[in-house]
């Protein structure tokens, strides 16, 4: 088709579009490339903070690395008595936690509720078992108290380890003024005896022996001097 009067206003407007149009790429690409840079220092940001807390996290312990191989191998008895000695003098949740579990492994409820109490772990199968911690020591506070690790019942302690200790302490001192009352309302046979009442005392027979032996001493030495008196006798 020939080329009509309009094309070259045309072409002038289709360049002036191109021309508008350039600086709007330009300025876009150029906004993307700000972006971008930005992007990559807050995904460092983000690696860094995750370093960070990775490395604040406490570690487990030798006694659990090694206490965890154990279970791994099946050997539970060793494993208890690697984590038993560690929490006997370290205080370490994770120990504790991770002994009652064997303990429950081994059958063993009760001490799997000590360790699990200490730990302050919860659940139903942790309920079941601090059950049967209370059961087998008759509710007896002061024996439960005796039967968590050393570790648990140094200070700090936690507020359940706390509520036991005073229950534990109460118990005591109920027990030492029941004690108290029974011994001052006994009394003993001999101090309701009065003296001379019955028997005879080996103090009195021995005062009566010398007595006899005095008389007689004093007998014989009359006569003797009734002879030195009498001429003749």
């Amino acid at each position: 088709m020939p080329a009509g009067p309009s094309d070259p206003a045309r072409r002038t407007q289709d360049e002036d579009a191109t021309t508008a149009s350039a600086p709007t790429t330009a300025t876009a690409k150029k906004v993307a490339a700000e972006k971008a840079p930005a992007t990559v220092p807050a995904k460092a940001e983000e690696k860094a903070a995750a370093d960070k807390a990775a490395a604040e996290a406490p570690a487990s312990s030798a006694a659990v690395t090694e206490a965890t191989a154990a279970v791994e191998r099946r050997e539970l008895w060793v494993a208890r008595d690697v984590l038993a000695a560690h929490v006997r003098e370290e205080r370490d949740i994770e120990a504790l936690r991770l002994l009652g579990e064997v303990h429950h492994g081994m059958g063993d409820l009760p001490a799997a509720g000590a360790a699990w109490f200490g730990a302050g772990v919860k659940g139903p199968e942790v309920d079941a078992a601090v059950e049967a911690w209370r059961a087998s020591h008759g509710d007896d506070f002061a024996a439960m108290w005796r039967s968590l690790p050393r570790s648990v019942r140094q200070e700090p302690r936690s507020k359940k380890v706390e509520a036991l200790r005073a229950k534990a302490l109460e118990a005591r001192d109920a027990q030492d003024a029941a004690a108290s009352a029974s011994s001052s309302a006994v009394v003993p046979a001999a101090a309701g005896e009065s003296p001379g009442s019955g028997g005879i005392d080996a103090a009195q027979i021995i005062a009566w022996v010398i007595a006899a032996f005095v008389v007689v001493c004093a007998v014989v030495g009359l006569v003797q001097i009734l002879r030195w008196m009498v001429p003749g006798g």
